[in-house]
């Protein structure tokens, strides 16, 4: 069984689906992603489904919670521990690790933030401030964006939405009765923050690696880090989108906007993107140009010998290698359609974005 039905790969009602038929575009390695992410998932529920209990969910992050994954995908996971402390959750995290070795799993990169325990308190509580680090960021971050549970689910369910009750509850501005936004700017800045901290930290790990994986992770960047960060943004507008009569922040009943965000938060950042840009006609053809873009880049990334290029590629010889051309028009095209989309075709979009992205 998929272990999280809310993100199930093809969900009843997709609006990625629908916008396939409407536009007559097959997005066959986005379609393809999906049933193979499946796949691993259901591999993934039987070699793990059983380590995890109701204060300790194995969460999965990166291409497999984004269901985009392909035979190269790495599996990024942590242990996110929720309850008291136990000398039982470091020995869960090592039969987590040594499972997934002996299985033949991708192990994770060597940054340190993924493949061990995390804990709610520091991703709760550490949301600014000097103890905030950059792994600590990263966690909180993906938890919300790009994050998929193995199992049980209770502690990664009760870590999100107590994320989502800090970001709302404490940004008094948004329940304040004299407001006039319905946007969660406490939560839009920390995801703006974070995609500025992906950027910084893309020029960093080029100089601590010697450009070990450069052209990759450059292409990366540019488009599944992009996605993630402007499907936050979508996610935050939806607020003002959904609720414009902003009542709901100042009422009583808070807790349904925590319960919408939550459920928006759950969906893949491509079917966020084909949702939210649906209501506007303006908007369907950049929305189609994102997807077709996204869809190559997703076909670029599942031939393993692009990949391994890309991976050893040093930037020396990008500019005289046709398969990091081809992947860079792919990703200038991606990040013409999201400019277009956020800021350059008038929409409710480009509205928030301007009063709220921005500024």
């Amino acid at each position: 069984m998929i272990p999280n039905p809310s993100k199930d790969p093809q969900p009843a009602h997709s609006a990625l689906q629908h916008l396939s038929q409407v536009s007559g575009q097959s997005w066959q390695h986005i379609f393809h992603a999906r049933k193979r992410t499946r796949e691993l998932l259901n591999r993934l529920q039987i070699d793990l489904g059983g380590l995890s209990n109701e204060d300790a969910s194995i969460v999965v992050f990166g291409s497999l919670a984004r269901q985009e994954a392909t035979d190269g995908s790495d599996v990024d996971w942590t242990l996110l521990v929720d309850g008291k402390a136990d000398v039982q959750h470091r020995p869960m995290a090592h039969r987590v690790r040594r499972v997934l070795r002996e299985k033949g799993w991708k192990q994770p990169g060597p940054e340190g933030i993924f493949g061990d325990l995390s804990f709610s308190h520091q991703i709760l509580n550490f949301i600014g401030g000097e103890d905030d680090s950059n792994a600590n960021t990263t966690r909180r971050m993906l938890l919300l964006l790009e994050s998929l549970p193995v199992g049980n689910n209770s502690a990664w369910e009760a870590v999100r939405r107590n994320l989502l009750e800090r970001y709302l509850t404490e940004d008094h501005g948004l329940r304040s009765a004299r407001n006039q936004r319905s946007v969660p700017l406490f939560l839009l800045n920390d995801i703006a923050r974070y995609w500025r901290t992906m950027v910084v930290d893309f020029a960093y790990k080029q100089r601590d690696r010697e450009n070990e994986g450069y052209a990759l992770r450059n292409i990366k960047l540019g488009l599944s880090r992009k996605l993630i960060y402007a499907s936050g943004l979508l996610a935050c507008f939806s607020c003002d989108l959904k609720f414009p009569e902003k009542a709901l922040f100042r009422s009583k009943q808070a807790h349904q906007a925590i319960d919408e965000l939550n459920l928006t938060f759950k969906k893949t950042p491509l079917e966020l993107i084909a949702e939210l840009t649906a209501p506007y006609k303006a908007l369907l053809e950049p929305t189609i140009r994102l997807l077709t873009a996204y869809d190559q880049f997703l076909g670029l990334l599942s031939d393993s010998s692009h990949r391994e290029l890309l991976r050893s590629l040093p930037p020396s010889q990008i500019d005289c290698d046709p398969t990091f051309e081809a992947a860079r028009t792919i990703r200038n095209n991606f990040g013409s359609a999201i400019l277009d989309i956020f800021l350059r075709i008038e929409s409710p979009i480009q509205k928030l974005m301007i009063e709220r992205g921005v500024f």
